[in-house]
């Protein structure tokens, strides 16, 4: 792995000041304030709740309260999506902060995944990393860990512990020089213009002449109406947290560093703000 730590850690400490408010149809006993946080972009909204929770319960009745989600204009935040992509997403092009909205009624189960504890979340981050690994590496680096590195990384993300969590993560990002790259890259792609959740497909590093695949090749395989036309005016922005990366960029280089803890590259397709 080429040494950036400087962009590793930048990924890392990424933070979205965000201001939480209770919906307006919530029983309360008083007045709920509105609580302010940073959210970390790499990790789960869930997982990073805790404050916001306890803050607004205490103006409510135990009878009134049940599963806490959250929503922004509307649109209900799915918690097993990291909170960089859904900011991305969703609100990229809005003034901070970002306004998210606090229920604890209504759940929409159509929507969203029930969260009933932190176990869930790990148990969806884990899986969420096998699947990388058996793209990057046929599972082999994964199932030669003990469980003890499993902890580790899932602790190094719920604790916010960047060097416990990479002190493990660094053997995920490895590959045998020969190869110039892993097997395929672990990505999705993300669009709020069409029905389906996200594309995902295989797609290898390396040409077969041995040129770097690009985030610009991938895109025009897997997602064409993402590139504007050579004469053709800009209509999209491609992000990875918060970013548009050059479309010249590696794509071996992008999976390296600018992958989520999940090692998933999750990319957004936004429309090109109009103003």
């Amino acid at each position: 792995m080429t040494d950036d730590k400087d962009v590793l850690r930048d990924v890392w400490f990424g933070r979205i000041p965000t201001c939480f408010t209770l919906y307006q149809d919530e029983i309360t006993e008083r007045e709920a304030e509105p609580y302010y946080l940073l959210l970390p972009r790499v990790s789960y909204l869930t997982l990073v709740t805790d404050k916001v929770k306890k803050h607004f319960q205490k103006v409510m009745r135990q009878e009134d309260i049940s599963e806490i989600w959250f929503e922004y204009e509307g649109t209900p935040l799915k918690w097993h999506y990291p909170i960089g992509l859904l900011f991305d997403l969703l609100a990229s092009s809005s003034a901070l902060p970002w306004n998210i909205t606090v229920h604890f009624k209504s759940f929409p189960e159509k929507d969203l995944l029930h969260c009933p504890s932190k176990d869930v979340i790990e148990a969806h981050f884990m899986s969420c990393m096998k699947e990388a690994d058996a793209l990057k590496h046929k599972s082999q680096v994964i199932n030669e860990m003990q469980k003890k590195d499993h902890k580790q990384l899932w602790m190094g993300l719920q604790n916010d512990r960047f060097d416990q969590f990479w002190a493990i993560n660094r053997k995920l990002m490895e590959y045998p020089a020969e190869d110039n790259g892993f097997r395929y890259i672990p990505f999705r792609i993300y669009q709020t213009t069409t029905e389906r959740p996200f594309i995902q497909k295989l797609f290898r590093p390396v040409a077969a002449d041995g040129q770097l695949h690009t985030l610009g090749d991938l895109l025009k395989e897997v997602c064409p109406s993402a590139i504007a036309p050579e004469d053709g005016e800009k209509k999209n922005q491609v992000m990875i947290h918060g970013i548009e990366p050059m479309l010249e960029t590696p794509l071996q280089w992008l999976s390296e560093h600018l992958s989520y803890p999940d090692n998933f590259l999750h990319i957004s397709i936004i429309p090109q703000p109009t103003d």
